[in-house]
C-alpha cells in the first residue's frame, strides 16, 4: 500500500513525462507517464481522402504535352505576325511564307487550347474538393479561360487586319495580351513557382 502512495506521490508532482519508480526498483528504470488534458481526449479530424481517377492521369499528361507544344507554336505565331503586320504597316508585300503560315499556326493554337481547356477544366472539377493547391489551380484555369476568350477575339479581329491599320493594331494587341496571359499562367505551373 505504501508504494502505491509512493508511486501516486510521485505521479502527481512530477515534473516532466517520465517518472522513476521508488527505491523499491532499481533507479534505471523508467516509467512513463502519459498525462491527458482534455484536448488530447477528443480524436482529432482525419484529413479527407481524395480518390483520383485512372482518367486523371491521362488528361494530365495530355495537358502537360499540350502545353509544352504551346510554346514553340506562339514563338513562330510572333515571328510570322511580326513580319505580317511589319509588311502591312510599310506596304510592302507580304512574305509568302508568312501568309501561308499564319492561319494554320493560329488553327494548331486553337487546337491546343481546346484540347488544354477540355482536359484541364475536367481535372480542375476533378480535384475540386482536394484543398492543397486548389486555390492555385483555380488562378490557372481562370486565366486560362481569359486567354482562351482573348484569342477567340483576335481571331475574329483578324479578317479586317490586312485593310485596316487600327484593326491591325488591336488584332496584335490582343493576341500578344491573350499570349502573355497564357503563358503567364503556364509559368506559374512549373514546378518553382507552382504552390501546392
Amino acid at each position: 500500500m505504501i508504494v502505491l502512495l509512493q508511486l501516486a506521490a510521485a505521479l502527481v508532482t512530477a515534473p516532466v513525462d517520465t517518472v522513476p519508480l521508488p527505491e523499491l526498483a532499481p533507479r534505471n528504470v523508467l516509467v512513463a507517464v502519459t498525462r491527458l488534458s482534455m484536448g488530447d481526449t477528443v480524436p482529432r479530424p482525419r484529413r479527407k481522402s481524395i480518390e483520383l481517377s485512372d482518367g486523371y492521369e491521362t488528361r494530365l499528361r495530355i495537358h502537360q504535352i499540350a502545353s509544352y507544344a504551346t510554346i514553340p507554336l506562339f514563338a513562330a505565331q510572333v515571328i510570322v505576325g511580326t513580319n505580317l503586320y511589319n509588311a502591312d504597316a510599310s506596304g510592302t508585300k507580304r512574305p509568302e511564307w508568312a501568309v501561308n503560315a499564319h492561319r494554320p499556326l493560329a488553327y494548331a493554337l486553337g487546337g491546343l487550347f481546346a484540347v488544354n481547356t477540355v482536359t484541364g477544366t475536367m481535372n480542375w472539377w476533378e480535384t475540386r474538393h482536394q484543398p492543397e493547391g486548389r486555390t492555385w489551380r483555380t488562378i490557372h484555369a481562370a486565366l486560362m479561360l481569359a486567354s482562351d476568350a482573348g484569342f477567340a477575339y483576335t481571331g475574329s479581329l483578324g479578317t479586317d487586319a490586312k485593310s485596316s491599320s487600327r484593326d491591325r493594331d488591336r488584332h496584335r494587341r490582343w493576341a500578344l495580351a491573350s499570349s502573355s496571359l497564357a503563358l503567364a499562367s503556364y509559368v506559374m505551373m512549373l514546378s518553382p513557382f507552382r504552390q501546392e
